[in-house]
């Protein structure tokens, strides 16, 4: 016999809640519509760009909203009228109170962490800045607090040292769209119970990354600046400053880096062969760049970078 389907408002924005929604759809749950962001300018040109989960639901077919505003009353009357069993939130902006009490079910959203560590909108990022070795992802009932509704059920995963942000996020998406199928099951059937969130005395937090956050701190240790680079790879990258020989000041973004420890390496000290590699000097050792962008440029790797530049007299902006 075919299970049950429920019928579903999605909310979300960007590729992460792609992964979901596919997964939603595949299963055969009834999609009664899309919720995302209007369309945006971006790029150089600013052209009109619209958000991933508008692709994938025009693709789909499925009806798609895209309010300004999460209060306006002919957004909440139309969602009243579809008569939605169960809201599923992935990657979406904070929902006012009348809105996520709509369901009959309640609304639920994704998180791409273990809560409660990492509350916030880059868990992903800073799991891996701050050297974690564990995440995971957890679904949990909305309320009036960010991240802080009851939990429904999580699931965890090991951090690599091979990992960076994308690689992660890559992955959780992934286990995300499957626990999220398994929450939905587990609300229609009544088989699902929330529990309280219990708050350790060390909470980790996942503001949202500005530009100075993208900044490499030289004055850290080896192992701390790498995890740096790999929490912001690709997106949004970390970064350096490096002054030329004419005084003008070089910023790149930084997308792979390795440390190596060396007693005798002087610190804030640019390293090349001018061919093969680029090592600044910290503390405890040296930091070998080995994938970069410079600004106005493509990214690319640490040879090519050197092919043509003389960076011998370079200094590090810190």
């Amino acid at each position: 016999m075919q299970e049950q389907k429920v019928k579903i408002v999605f909310f979300g924005t960007p590729d992460f809640a792609v992964h979901t929604l596919r997964a939603i759809c595949d299963a055969g749950h009834h999609v009664a519509a899309v919720v995302t962001a209007p369309d945006r300018p971006a790029g150089r040109g600013l052209k009109m760009a619209e958000p991933a989960v508008k692709t994938f639901a025009v693709e789909r077919g499925l009806p798609i909203l895209q309010p300004q505003s999460l209060r306006d009353a002919s957004l909440l009357e139309q969602l009243r009228e579809l008569k939605p069993d169960i809201f599923v939130v992935v990657a979406f902006r904070m929902m006012p109170q009348c809105l996520w009490s709509l369901p009959r079910l309640g609304s639920f959203n994704l998180h791409a962490s273990l809560l409660p560590q990492y509350r916030g909108a880059a868990p992903i990022n800073w799991a891996v800045i701050n050297g974690e070795t564990t995440t995971g992802v957890t679904t949990f009932m909305l309320n009036e607090r960010i991240d802080e509704g009851e939990l429904l059920l999580q699931e965890s995963t090991p951090i690599t040292p091979a990992d960076n942000a994308g690689t992660l996020h890559d992955r959780l998406a992934e286990i995300g769209s499957r626990l999220v199928l398994r929450t939905i099951d587990g609300l229609a059937d009544g088989s699902l119970h929330p529990t309280p969130q219990q708050v350790p005395p060390l909470l980790h937090p996942a503001p949202k990354i500005f530009k100075p956050d993208c900044a490499i701190d030289w004055r850290k240790g080896g192992d701390a600046i790498v995890n740096h680079v790999r929490g912001l790879a690709p997106y949004p990258a970390a970064t350096m400053t490096l002054c030329d020989t004419e005084g003008r000041e070089n910023t790149f973004k930084v997308y792979e880096a390795t440390f190596k420890p060396d007693p005798n390496a002087v610190p804030f000290c640019v390293n090349s062969d001018q061919k093969t590699y680029l090592k600044i000097g910290i503390n405890s050792g040296f930091i070998n760049i080995l994938s970069l962008q410079p600004s106005g440029k493509r990214q690319m790797s640490v040879e090519e970078f050197l092919r043509g530049r003389i960076i011998k007299d370079w200094k590090l902006i810190y």
